[in-house]
Parts: C-alpha cells; structure tokens; sequence
C-alpha cells in the first residue's frame, strides 16, 4: 500500500508538532502549513491525499480553505478540526462537503482511525 501523505493546517505550533509528530510515527508523509495560504502553495507543489484543517484561523478560516480545495481537487477528503464547535459550523462544514467534523480537544487514537478510515475509501 502506498504511504498515505497528510496535509495539517493549524495556527497553533503545537497542534502541528502534536500531529506531525503522531502520523509520522505511523510512517505516513506529513507536510504542516500554518495558515489556509501556505496550505494552497503546499497543495500546488505536492501530491497529499487528504488535508486535516483547523477551523478557525487568521485570514483564511479552515471553511473556507475547504472551498478553495474543493475548486482544485473536488475529491480530496478535507477533515475540520475545531475547538469551537456549533450547530452552524457544522452544517457549514456538511454543505462544504467535508469528509468529517472533529472537535478539540481530540483522542488522538480516534483521530486516527477517522483520517485512516478517509484514506481507505479515497483508495477504493
């Protein structure tokens, strides 16, 4: 099986060592972005199956990161991570067509399993 390789957009620096740190473990090919623009050139230079997005970010927010992912890469499986959570963000990250909606703070371990089970059905 090819290496799954990840995308984590996250202001926080420790959210992004936490998560880079966790799925290399896995041997899985991260890349880590601190904002929704970094993100894009990161996404214009390399293959990444899937992008774990923070929702809330300066400048550009993770909903609408997603938008923009979704113009490029109609496909690609984008999970939003939140430590904000509301029945609005959700229905927004829904309507956007995100692979899945996780709060803060997360069970790694579930984590995990959410963005492997992604993985499994972009393969299939």
């Amino acid at each position: 099986m090819e290496t799954p390789s990840i995308l984590v957009v996250d202001d926080e620096l420790l959210i992004r060592d936490l998560l880079y740190d966790f799925f290399n473990g896995q041997g899985w090919q991260i890349t880590v972005a601190e904002n929704g623009e970094k993100a894009l050139e990161v996404l214009r230079e390399k293959k990444v199956d899937l992008v774990l997005t923070d929702l809330r970010m300066p400048e550009m927010d993770g909903m609408a990161l997603t938008s923009r992912v979704r113009e490029s890469y109609p496909d690609m499986p984008v999970v939003i991570m939140t430590g904000y959570p509301s029945v609005e963000s959700a229905v927004a990250a829904l309507r956007s067509k995100v692979a899945d909606y996780v709060t803060k703070p997360f069970n790694i371990n579930e984590l995990y399993k959410t963005v492997e089970s992604h993985l499994a059905q972009e393969k299939d």
